[in-house]
């Protein structure tokens, strides 16, 4: 467990096979609400060993059963507005501390959420697209009333992920076909798969990602992997 500066606390996990180089493509991982930093790290082992992970723990304390979370939300599932914000700029500004500090590849940073996790995953894609190699949004969905500017017309090189369970008794599959329906009128290279599986990351999805990552991490920047 360390720190870069104050922004978050996080888990490093160095690549399995890193070859000779420098830097290496890497992932970073935004856990779901009443989780922290352990919670997705075992997903490094089911993934290209090429990888640099990054799991982070997100800012608040969840009081409810334990953990942290990036936000409260409003019975609709509208974020809390000040907690969103500063989750949002606490991320940005770890992202950029991550490029400067550690043997992070520039052009091949990954980022993998989980239920709220995708929520911050997909915000962060969303309005800085150029940043990112690709998206894997589990379990979750693009939130309403984040005040954010969703640049829709920037997506050409962005690659998304997005997969859900059929029998999500937490987030219902409509909020992930919901975000579908808007990442297919962009120019995002978007993948989208259901999986007959509950509120999880399923052995079967988690192969899919795998070989739709390795073909992102071969593939020269700029290229897109197919739907």
């Amino acid at each position: 467990m360390t720190e870069v500066g104050s922004t978050l606390v996080h888990r490093v996990l160095d690549p399995r096979s890193a070859g000779n180089a420098g830097t290496h493509p890497t992932v970073i991982l935004l856990h779901g609400r009443g989780a922290d930093e352990n919670d997705l790290a075992g997903l490094s082992s089911f993934l290209d060993p090429r990888l640099f992970f990054l799991s982070l723990r997100a800012p608040y304390p969840f009081p409810v059963s334990g953990g942290f979370t990036w936000y409260e939300m409003a019975d609709d599932g509208t974020p809390d507005a000040e907690m969103f914000r500063e989750s949002y700029d606490r991320l940005t500004a770890f992202i950029a501390e991550a490029r400067r500090d550690y043997p992070v590849d520039p052009e091949r940073i990954f980022i993998l959420g989980f239920s709220m996790g995708t929520m911050m995953a997909l915000c962060l894609a969303l309005t800085d697209p150029g940043r990112f190699r690709g998206v894997i949004a589990n379990s979750g969905y693009l939130p309403e009333g984040t005040g954010l500017d969703m640049r829709w017309n920037e997506l050409a090189g962005m690659s998304i992920f997005l997969a859900h369970g059929t029998h999500d008794p937490v987030i219902p599959i409509s909020l992930a076909r919901k975000t579908r329906d808007l990442l297919q009128k962009s120019d995002a290279s978007l993948v989208y798969r259901e999986y007959p599986m509950g509120h999880e990351i399923s052995s079967e999805s988690l192969l899919d990602v795998s070989d739709w990552m390795k073909n992102l991490i071969e593939d020269p920047p700029g290229i897109s992997a197919g739907n």
